[in-house]
């Protein structure tokens, strides 16, 4: 069902919006359930709180692409007026949502007949007629405060760009060329040559387009370049007097080490040298000055793996920065970008607490941080009025895909905005998690969800999967995860928790398993295997599985190496040698983190937190799932698992998909998307379920 056919939104109460789940509801969730979701997004608040613009994503299953489409809902005084309307053209890619300062425009990125995304400008409020370019705006607009400038980032291409692009060899190779027509091939002399979800391999940093700085009249004409930086400027944000621009660089953007070097720079508006207004060691990034002008907040990381705290520092006249000190000391969760309250008295951020995001806030004096937005659910996206009175995001939780939400500065008078989702899964059986919690040794606490088997039936033996997350530093959450439901829906109880590692339980916690990645949290999954087997005693403890990808991939392969528990596994994107991944992938310098040194360095502790190491201990039947294009997890760690398995006589299939990157679990193309849920339940189900050894053990 698509958004056209949608029934009238529902302006219901948090409490009274979330989609009921009975027990007489006609089937559970399947693959291709995926073909008919709507996914919301980019929501943007107008100034004046009078609509509520966001993305509007859908599954065009014959075509096996995505669709995207710039969505309005109409406010009166913060109240829903009508129901939700497309805005931009069904025949048209549409993205990126923007409002002028005085809400009478809205921006958007469209290709429009083009092979690639411009910028496009639509009238609000009054007949607009047909959406229209304003000359001289090559990327998304960055409005000034009094509308009358549009700042924006656009790729200008490096010194030796044609030549990158035409014979993809280093400009500083040694070797030469004899024929360019007949060499067609790769000259690679940097680090940086792959990119996950970037096709193909990648030319030399300095043939590479560098993402810059300019500005131009709203009105429109020639554009005045304001950086000229050999990295890519990113975080612009302008003075309120319209008379500055912030932004920051990562000098370190190519370099192969883990030094943290961003930091934040100041330029004005007519042009002149940026002024490099942080020095401190590691990372600054984000800046939001204060409405007053006389203050900076912005994200400050002393050093790479740091703590993350949210700082604030006295503005100059000439925009440097005095007096810089820190809002989060004694905060130990992980706050995203900042944001002024429109009194000035406080800034706001997002950030993952237990399995949640939320809203929280801070004093711009003193004082504690504060929960703004409250329930077990994920609250993204937030976009607030000028005036601060309402606000506007996404909400999503664990049986919910996301949908647009409004309410007050504080989180009161909340509404559901959109309801895109409800008709689709109306007949649809979503279990909703139960929090399950255990200890480890030393005493730390980790927290976990279990869905029951729809159509679960107490004294009968259901089997469970063990599902773990990738990072390791992401988490599980209340969010709508269609994997577990699925598995569900096939018959099983499906655990997943947040092992130390995670985020959004401190900084300590997240980097608890540094340089014993797997040694440690791996007390973590199997005390959770036997808390859930506590707790259910409906489940078999003879018909457990475990997937995960990424993180989860390699934790999935360490388990079945390292303990007998599992009677099946389903690994995707994994990694099975330390040594080769990390000189593969194209981020090797995550390990030279997490595990204290280079492969030379640390060559135990590489050997020893390898999976393949213990691989001759494996007998779990095991599926491997990886894409072609995977540079994160490149394909040789899968290929070595798959060998290593067929040569141990242990029943193993190898799928690989083909355009596909990182991320197919989550972006990748439709069809294969939906085909790899379905070898997911399908080996389970056969493994766990109708294998003879499983009906033997009670099973269904």
């Amino acid at each position: 069902m698509r958004p056209t056919r949608r029934p009238p939104a529902f302006l219901l109460l948090w409490l009274l919006a979330t989609v009921p789940v009975a027990a007489q509801e006609s089937r559970g969730v399947i693959p291709q359930d995926y073909y008919e979701m709507t996914f919301v997004g980019d929501v943007a608040l107008s100034p004046h709180g009078e609509f509520v613009a966001f993305t509007v994503t859908t599954v065009v299953e014959d075509e096996n692409r995505r669709h995207r489409e710039v969505w309005l809902q109409a406010l009166d005084g913060g109240t829903p007026s009508g129901d939700p309307f497309r805005f931009t053209s069904p025949e048209e890619e549409s993205s990126g949502p923007t409002w002028s300062p005085d809400g009478t425009l809205l921006s958007f990125q469209s290709p429009r007949g083009s092979t690639d995304n411009a910028t496009w400008f639509a009238r609000v409020g009054a007949p607009g007629g047909e959406a229209f370019q304003v000359e001289g705006v090559e990327g998304g607009p960055i409005w000034s405060p009094d509308g009358r400038w549009i700042a924006y980032t656009k790729g200008v291409d490096g010194e030796h760009a044609e030549e990158g692009r035409v014979l993809r060899i280093a400009p500083d190779a040694i070797t030469r060329t004899l024929d360019s027509q007949r060499m067609d091939g790769h000259v690679i002399t940097h680090i940086r040559y792959k990119q996950d979800g970037a096709r193909g391999l990648q030319p030399h940093p300095s043939t590479l387009a560098k993402d810059q700085l300019f500005v131009v009249s709203a009105e429109g004409g020639e554009p005045t370049r304001l950086t000229n930086f050999a990295y890519d400027v990113g975080d612009v944000a302008w003075s309120p007097d319209g008379e500055r621009l912030f932004f920051s660089l990562d000098e370190g953007q190519y370099e192969p080490d883990v030094t943290a070097t961003r930091d934040l720079f100041a330029v004005s508006r007519s042009g002149g040298e940026p002024r490099r207004i942080t020095t401190n060691p590691g990372n600054e990034s984000r800046p939001a000055p204060s409405p007053d002008g006389q203050r900076l907040a912005y994200l400050s990381q002393r050093e790479y793996g740091g703590e993350v705290d949210v700082t604030i520092a006295e503005l100059a006249p000439d925009g440097s920065l005095r007096a810089p000190r820190s809002l989060t000391p004694d905060w130990d969760l992980g706050p995203g970008s900042p944001w002024w309250t429109a009194a000035g008295d406080a800034i706001r951020f997002q950030a993952s607490i237990g399995g949640d995001v939320h809203l929280f806030e801070v004093p711009a004096g003193s004082g504690a941080v504060r929960q703004v937005t409250q329930g077990e659910r994920q609250v993204s996206g937030v976009s607030a009025s000028l005036d601060g009175r309402i606000m506007a995001y996404t909400v999503t939780d664990a049986v919910t895909p996301a949908e647009v939400f409004i309410a007050g500065s504080d989180g009161s008078t909340e509404r559901r905005l959109t309801s895109f989702n409800d008709a689709s899964l109306a007949d649809v059986v979503r279990v909703r998690p139960e929090r399950l919690s255990w200890q480890v040794a030393d005493g730390t606490e980790i927290e976990g969800w279990v869905v029951k088997p729809v159509g679960y039936q107490p004294g009968r033996k259901y089997p469970m999967v063990l599902k773990i997350h990738g990072g390791p530093h992401g988490a599980y959450g209340n969010t709508y995860f269609q994997t577990f439901h699925v598995l569900s829906n096939a018959g099983f109880f499906v655990l997943y928790s947040n092992p130390r590692g995670s985020d959004g339980y401190g900084h300590a916690f997240a980097y608890a398993t540094r340089g014993e990645w797997h040694v440690t949290d791996e007390e973590d999954f199997l005390n959770g295997v036997d808390a859930a087997l506590a707790r259910y005693p409906d489940i078999d403890p003879a018909r457990v599985g475990v997937s995960g990808g990424s993180y989860g991939g390699v934790s999935t392969n360490w388990l079945t190496a390292r303990s007998d528990r599992f009677a099946a596994a389903v690994t995707s994107r994994s990694i099975s040698n330390w040594y080769s991944w990390w000189g593969t992938s194209d981020i090797p310098n995550m390990t030279e983190f997490e595990f204290f040194g280079m492969p030379w360095e640390e060559p135990d502790r590489y050997t020893r937190l390898s999976p393949i190491t213990y691989v001759a201990d494996v007998t779990a039947p095991t599926l491997i799932i990886q894409s072609e294009e995977d540079w994160r997890t490149p394909m040789a760690d899968a290929e070595q698992w798959f060998m290593a398995l067929q040569k141990l006589n242990v029943p193993v299939e190898f799928v690989r998909y083909p355009r596909s990157s990182h991320g197919l679990s989550r972006t990748g193309e439709p069809w294969l998307l939906v085909d790899r849920l379905e070898r997911l339940r399908s080996w389970f189900v056969h493994w766990l379920v109708d294998a003879p050894s499983a009906t033997e053990a009670g099973g269904s």
